[in-house]
C-alpha cells in the first residue's frame, strides 16, 4: 500500500518541472508524511490541468455523512475500484499526486517485528506523479467544499514485490508520457500492472546499500 510519502517539494519546482502556478490552501511540505493524518499535498486534478491545487488525503465520497471513512480510503485498489462504493464514482475523476518519493517497509521476520524502511524515488527526477482519483464532498456542519483523494494502488512489480513482501503491492506511478493519459478517459485499467510500470530506485534507510534499480 502506500501510506508515506515526501512531500517536501516546493511551488517552484511544480513551476520548474509543469510550467503551472499553484492556487489552493497551502499544502504540507514534509519530507516524510503520514497519510493518516489527512493532509492537504500538492495535486493536479484533470478539470483543471493548467493549475496545481492541494486536496486532503483520504477520499470521501459525497454520500458519506462525515470524515470518518478517510482512514479507510487513502488508497484505492484498482482491480476493484468500479465495485467499491466509496470509488467507483471517482473513477473517471483522475488527479496527478505530486511527491518527491514514498515509502514502504520489508518484513525481515514472519510478524513483522523487523523491518527494514525503504525510500522510493524515480531516477533523475525531482517529482513523481502518483495516479489517483478525486472527489469534492460538502460538510453540511461547516459548509466547507473540501476536495478529498486516493491514491490508485496496483499490484508491485519485481523490485517492489521484494519490499513490499506482504501484501504486495505499489501506487501507480506515471512518468511523464503518461500523466495526460491519466488526466484523460483511458480506461483505468491500462495503468494495472503488469500492463504499465515505471522505472524506481529503492534506497534502504537501515541498512545503506547501493541503490536498487528496476528497469
Amino acid at each position: 500500500m502506500c501510506y508515506y510519502v515526501d512531500s517536501s517539494l516546493t511551488k517552484a519546482e511544480i513551476k520548474k518541472i509543469y510550467n503551472i502556478g499553484f492556487e489552493g490552501t497551502d499544502y504540507v511540505s514534509e519530507k516524510f508524511l503520514n497519510g493518516f493524518g489527512h493532509s492537504l499535498l500538492q495535486v493536479i486534478l484533470d478539470d483543471n490541468s493548467e493549475t496545481a491545487t492541494s486536496a486532503n488525503w483520504g477520499l470521501i465520497p459525497f454520500w458519506s455523512k462525515d470524515r470518518n471513512i478517510q482512514k479507510q480510503t487513502l488508497n484505492a485498489k484498482i482491480e476493484t475500484i468500479a465495485e467499491k462504493p466509496s470509488f467507483r464514482e471517482s473513477i473517471n475523476r483522475r488527479c496527478l499526486v505530486l511527491v518527491k518519493g514514498f515509502y514502504e517497509w520489508k518484513w525481515l521476520d514472519d510478524k513483522g517485528k523487523q523491518k527494514h524502511k525503504h525510500y522510493l524515488k524515480l531516477p533523475d527526477q525531482d517529482i513523481m506523479a502518483l495516479g489517483g482519483i478525486y472527489s469534492r464532498w460538502h460538510d453540511k456542519l461547516t459548509g466547507q467544499e473540501l476536495t478529498t483523494f486516493s491514491i490508485v494502488t496496483t499490484q508491485a512489480n519485481e523490485l517492489m514485490a521484494q519490499i513490499h513482501n506482504t501484501k504486495h503491492r505499489m501506487p501507480v506511478i506515471l512518468p511523464g508520457r503518461m500523466q495526460q493519459e491519466w488526466l484523460g478517459e483511458r480506461d483505468i485499467q491500462d495503468f494495472a500492472f503488469p500492463n504499465h510500470e515505471a522505472e524506481l530506485i529503492a534506497l534502504n534507510l537501515d541498512e545503506p546499500l547501493e541503490p536498487t534499480t528496476l528497469f
